[in-house]
């Protein structure tokens, strides 16, 4: 049921978009009309075809990552009833408790990210940003809560985003937009022509990239309804944890039993980035941390990470973070100093 879950449904899904952008729980009588509804692609494609009637949708904060929001599904037949607003009313006093539960039944998970969790990091309480034909923003309400330069060229690059969608053409799916500090984020933006859900016209979803070491920490189970991102777990934990010998393409591959064109194709599609820019952001991350332990030189740390030698560290370093690494461990001593970043 999960897995006939497909992209045209999630387009289609205006339950679960208005609960996650509305932040409350919702029924489909309250996202359409009845003659709406009954003229619905999600109910004659999506629904009818599985033997559904009646849904409601439960917004959650972080359904596998922190950050990135969704909802639970709750399904009911046609020989049943909708649901009730006694049994709305009572879903929506259980949203904060359903939250704490996803959080604390992944205890091994949160362990190993608390380990990783540095003050450099870059993190929001919500990483996923939508804007909608207008380019204005759809979700979350206020934008996300960025360093301002990077939420101007996150409304800057929507506007483009969208005036490219009417034209037709395609927009850059990875962005590395830096904040004042001069830093980079890592953005991953997809533009769709039309997502009925969230409204009519083109749509763009601007996704923080998760760390290095949140993937690590992902289980089989928290992912379980997608197959293709199961295979290709030890993939991810693989490179991570030989990045410091730069494993070769067809090496990884044959781990997951693909060939180097498919897993690279596959690998970029489900991860936002393509298996070398994984590599060099665990590089990076584990240069930070030496970086910000201030008990290596410079060459030793390239050496560590896997680097050819010094110059090239420093190249890539600064490919990846906008830094040198030199003003990327003054730029870290200032965070940890103010517990945050400015």
């Amino acid at each position: 049921m999960v897995k006939a879950y497909t992209r045209d449904a999630q387009r289609e899904d205006r339950v679960a978009w208005t609960a996650l952008t509305r932040g409350t729980v919702v029924r489909a009588r309250d996202c359409w009309t009845a003659e709406e509804f009954a003229d619905s692609p999600y109910l004659h494609g999506f629904l009818n075809p599985h033997g559904l009637r009646y849904v409601a949708a439960i917004p959650v904060s972080s359904v596998v990552l922190d950050g990135y929001p969704g909802a639970v599904l709750l399904f009911r037949g046609p020989d049943e009833n909708d649901f009730t607003d006694v049994e709305v009313a009572a879903m929506r006093g259980m949203v904060d408790s359903l939250n704490d539960f996803l959080i604390k039944s992944r205890p091994a998970r949160n362990t190993e990210l608390a380990v990783h969790r540095d003050p450099w990091t870059h993190t929001a309480q919500v990483r996923v940003c939508i804007y909608d034909s207008d380019a204005k923003v759809v979700f979350p309400s206020d934008g996300l809560d960025v360093d301002s330069r990077v939420r101007e060229q996150l409304d800057q690059h929507a506007k483009e985003a969208v005036a490219y969608c009417r034209r037709g053409q395609l927009y850059a799916d990875r962005l590395l937009l830096p904040d004042a500090h001069g830093e980079l984020w890592v953005f991953h933006c997809a533009v769709y022509r039309d997502y009925p859900a969230l409204g009519h016209g083109p749509v763009a979803f601007f996704c923080l990239q998760p760390e290095c070491f949140e993937w690590v920490a992902v289980r089989p189970a928290d992912i379980a309804a997608q197959d293709e991102m199961v295979r290709l777990l030890p993939a991810i934990k693989f490179m991570q944890q030989e990045f410091g010998r730069l494993p070769m393409l067809h090496e990884t591959a044959d781990l997951v039993h693909l060939s180097p064109f498919h897993f690279h194709r596959r690998f970029t599609e489900l991860f936002g980035q393509t298996p070398k820019h994984f590599l060099l952001s665990c590089q990076t991350y584990e240069a930070k941390r030496l970086l910000a332990s201030r008990r290596r030189e410079l060459a030793r740390i390239a050496s560590d990470c896997g680097f050819a030698h010094q110059s090239h560290f420093t190249s890539r370093f600064k490919q990846a973070t906008g830094l040198t690494p030199t003003r990327w461990r003054s730029l870290a001593d200032e965070i940890v100093q103010n517990g945050r970043r400015a």
